[in-house]
């Protein structure tokens, strides 16, 4: 669609109201032409430059959005909500000295204000500054006590130290799920469960965040059981159907992407109650020493087992590893998580008694077929056709080394050993701090960690001496 040009009757107020507007129906194209043309006529207007940045910003186009936040702060200084904007897009940009610079002053101008406060307590964060954090996120909260955002962040900072506690009632004033719950309650005639007895009663364990997510928390499923549920059902991707028809605790899984089943006499099915997953750690009051790890807790399907066997089969005495490493590219924080290649994981070609097997699906899948000359492979992503069918590799292999994506989530469930590669930069809170083993997944779970950020090369070396002596006392 081409964007209308202005007309030459139009003003730098007029044109700017139309910015806005378009800006505000995320027409981007037409609210950045629009601000473009006013500054033309007169580029002295701060808001202009702001707001183009803004729109810029929402467009990705971060350079030019920077440039135009800084000609912003030049004309008018004095702005706390333009310094707020800078100093978030250089947050995203990891740009983290600039941007608590940026945010410093904004509080220096605004020291009430929950967004500067709940962003900077975002940085402390990442860079391990949990006390300054922690009475940064706090002391928003105290201004403001329903900031979402802010509560969310502490959340994160509070789970990662296990402090599960108050952290599972901060997650709960998180946002992200309601889409989710204004849709399910159009289509449910019954209430969000909040903790009232299951006995008799029938459960609906709503999609919530990706597969790995689903597949963490849904062990829930057998705790609800547990506590007298008659029917447990997963409404969950539709990838993950046929393996959750083997999950503990589950009577039956639904994709999300067709209508639900009918019930007696063409009625839609009774549910008493539905819950998201990641609220049933707070339901359950689950502590540290209360988190539920039985595992297995999901299991690959006989039949597909056999149906991969042949593609897997290996000498005597020769350990079969499965290998992961990029995850889903619109993961927020998916360039630091996942590894720039198949290469920067080529030392471990070089461990004696060991063949490998590529369960990458999606960005990185096609490097599986033309690998490293130094670490021959088996590519078998483009052949996984859901996660039954990785579940079914996944048995059959000795480990699993992988970066935070869901088959490492999959290897714990099914009680397959795993090395998991963890980032400096923003790391899962379910991993917690400082750790090298996983209470979720415990004997299971290995955990590699990033000394700083972007090393992965210590991380791929510290992973290339275990697996020496792994594949010498194989």
């Amino acid at each position: 669609m081409v964007s209308p040009r202005a007309t030459p009757a139009e003003t730098v107020e007029q044109l700017f109201t139309r910015g806005n507007q378009a800006l505000a129906a995320r027409d981007l194209t037409t609210a950045a032409l629009a601000y473009r043309t006013a500054l033309a006529i007169d580029p002295t207007q701060a808001a202009l430059h702001g707001n183009l940045a803004l729109a810029l910003d929402e467009a990705g186009d971060v350079q030019a959005a920077d440039h135009h936040y800084r000609q912003a702060l030049a004309l008018e200084p004095d702005q706390a909500q333009l310094w707020i904007n800078h100093g978030v897009l250089l947050l995203q940009g990891k740009r983290l000295r600039e941007a608590e610079a940026a945010l410093r002053q904004a509080l220096a101008l605004a020291p009430n204000d929950t967004s500067a406060l709940s962003n900077l307590g975002v940085l402390l964060a990442q860079q391990y500054r949990d006390e300054e954090a922690e009475t940064t996120l706090r002391t928003a909260l105290r201004l403001q006590p329903q900031h979402r955002n802010a509560a969310y962040n502490l959340a994160y900072l509070l789970l990662r130290q296990c402090r599960l506690e108050e952290g599972w009632l901060r997650l709960e004033q998180r946002d992200r799920h309601g889409a989710l719950a204004e849709r399910l309650a159009k289509q449910l005639p019954c209430p969000r469960w909040r903790g009232e007895p299951l006995q008799g009663r029938s459960l609906l364990i709503a999609l919530e965040a990706g597969h790995g997510d689903m597949i963490h928390f849904c062990r829930y499923a057998a705790l609800a059981k547990a506590a007298g549920a008659r029917r447990v059902t997963v409404l969950c991707h539709p990838a993950l159907v046929t393996l959750f028809a083997t999950l503990v605790g589950c009577d039956q899984a639904i994709p999300f992407d067709q209508d639900l089943p009918e019930g007696t006499d063409g009625e839609a099915p009774h549910f008493d109650y539905w819950v998201p997953p990641l609220s049933l750690p707070y339901l359950f009051a689950t502590r540290p020493d209360t988190i539920p790890a039985t595992l297995p807790y999901l299991h690959a399907d006989p039949a597909r087992v056999a149906h991969w066997a042949p593609r897997l089969a290996a000498p005597p005495g020769v350990l079969k590893v499965g290998l992961v490493w990029k995850g889903n590219v619109n993961f927020e924080n998916d360039t630091e998580r996942s590894l720039p290649s198949l290469a920067t994981l080529a030392p471990l070609g070089q461990t004696t008694g060991v063949v490998f097997y590529s369960l990458q699906k999606g960005a990185g899948e096609n490097e599986a077929t033309t690998p490293p000359q130094e670490l021959p492979l088996t590519p078998l992503g483009g052949d996984l056709v859901d996660f039954a069918d990785t579940a079914a590799v996944i048995a059959q292999l000795d480990l699993v080394i992988t970066v935070d994506t869901a088959v490492a989530h999959l290897a714990g469930a099914l009680g397959q050993p795993c090395w998991l590669l963890l980032p400096w930069y923003l790391p899962d809170w379910r991993w917690f701090k400082e750790r090298e083993d996983s209470p979720w997944y415990p004997g299971v779970l290995r955990l590699f960690r990033q000394p700083a950020m972007g090393d992965w090369d210590s991380v791929v070396a510290q992973v290339a001496q275990a697996l020496r002596g792994r594949a010498g006392r194989h």
